[in-house]
């Protein structure tokens, strides 16, 4: 028997009480974007799926097939209703008992949807304002960049942006150097060239991230994946922040600084021009 939330139940009727990605974090997500039937980027999302599995020592099904989860995913958008436009979020998990030692490395997933108010990415215009977040740290380390459900550093950063009237804050590792948003990867326009953190740094490996690299190396401009300080912020003609479910989300403020966000909405029209056709 266990106490959930005051009553006495069957632990074999709680279905958190023995739910790894409840109790231990032992779980790995990915947020999808589902658009006219259809979901972007899928090959991306699935060898990112993956590759979290195998970080993570997870038994991958036979049946985890690309074909067979973009079924899974599109039947759930389906059933709600939201095919012609959706944020998906896949979460698998390891289903067994056990303690930090898993007794089983089998899995079970969750697939949930919910509606997204349109197809396209548009730039969003308003006031953007962000600061950094110096409570915790993330490490330079494989498993910083995979989409894993321990996300505590972003859940009390997004709380501190909260309680401080910012719409996000910029992470740092622990070489103390920018490597992403609370939400999303982020880039710096500064003379010409656009940059982002490496993977070493211990970013997420986002989906969006590697778009947006390769729509911006076909355009006249140097690209290049490189240490971002906050020194650097400051002398940025424009910040960024890239996810699938947004695409791009122009930063307006950091502190004193304001940003423009031309270059932002070029490639924001690109997106919708590759992979939506509008």
């Amino acid at each position: 028997m266990v106490n959930f939330n005051g009553t006495i139940v069957k632990k074999e009727d709680n279905i958190l009480a023995h739910n790894r990605g409840f109790l231990f974090g032992d779980a790995v997500f990915e947020t999808l974007k589902v658009v006219q039937n259809k979901i972007l980027f899928l090959e991306d999302h699935y060898f990112r799926l993956m590759s979290s599995m195998r970080i993570l020592r997870m038994e991958i099904p036979m049946h985890f097939t690309m074909e067979f989860l973009e079924q899974e995913i599109l039947n759930v958008a389906r059933e709600n209703g939201l095919e012609q436009s959706a944020r998906i979020r896949m979460t698998v998990y390891r289903n067994s008992e056990g303690f930090y030692l898993p007794q089983s490395n089998a899995v079970g997933y969750l697939i949930q949807s919910s509606a997204l108010p349109t197809q396209e990415y548009k730039i969003n215009t308003e006031n953007y304002e962000v600061d950094l977040f110096k409570d915790f740290y993330i490490t330079k380390q494989l498993l910083s960049t995979i989409k894993s459900t321990n996300k505590a550093v972003h859940i009390t950063g997004s709380i501190f942006a909260n309680e401080n009237g910012l719409q996000n804050c910029l992470l740092l590792n622990d070489s103390k150097n920018i490597i992403e948003a609370l939400n999303g990867n982020i880039f710096m326009l500064k003379d010409g060239k656009l940059s982002t953190p490496p993977i070493s740094e211990g970013c997420l490996n986002g989906i969006m991230r590697k778009q947006i690299l390769a729509i911006a190396k076909n355009k006249n401009i140097e690209v290049v994946e490189e240490v971002i300080s906050p020194f650097d912020l400051q002398k940025a003609d424009e910040l960024f922040i890239t996810n699938v479910i947004m695409g791009i989300q122009s930063i307006t403020k950091y502190r004193k600084k304001e940003y423009a966000n031309t270059f932002a909405s070029e490639l924001t029209n690109d997106l919708n021009h590759k992979f939506l056709l509008v």
